[in-house]
């Protein structure tokens, strides 16, 4: 009961087939593995804040631009939006859902957890895109110091 490759004997050729399936095996795996983990490595709000002192970007008149005044009163476009609602007119804006695109202009003087509130409620309303509006002429670097009392 003996197996015989088809050469017999001494002069035997050799195999020319190479067994990829093992290796197919160990792609398809980590092909599952990237993605599963490839959502969980995009968390948090992507922006692209402006340097210190840039100059004044050309921004298209035809985006819109989302503004919070030093009230909490929220604007889409001009028109007053309760923060409540605002999901829902962002989803029903139709130049948002054609560009995928907004602008966040905010008052300096309105806490950082509201606007990361109205952040994450453009996130949820499918935004892509989310810039910041700034005032180029102010600057980060006149920052006030830190004092140690």
């Amino acid at each position: 009961m003996g197996m015989s490759t088809g050469g017999g004997g001494r002069g035997r050729a050799p195999l020319g087939e190479i067994n990829v399936t093992p290796l197919v095996d160990v792609m398809l795996v980590l092909l599952i593995i990237f993605m599963v983990a490839a959502p969980m490595l995009s968390t948090g709000v992507e922006v692209d804040l402006p340097r210190t002192r840039a100059p004044r970007m050309d921004m298209d008149e035809e985006k819109l631009i989302l503004t919070i005044d030093a009230d909490r009163t929220v604007y889409l476009g001009e028109t007053p939006v309760e923060a409540s609602r605002l999901e829902e007119a962002l989803l029903n804006n139709a130049r948002l859902q054609a560009d995928d695109e907004i602008y966040v202009r905010a008052d300096e003087t309105v806490p950082y957890g509201f606007v990361l509130r109205v952040f994450t409620i453009i996130r949820q309303a499918g935004v892509e895109k989310l810039g910041l509006v700034t005032d180029p002429a102010g600057g980060a670097a006149e920052l006030p110091e830190e004092t140690s009392e």
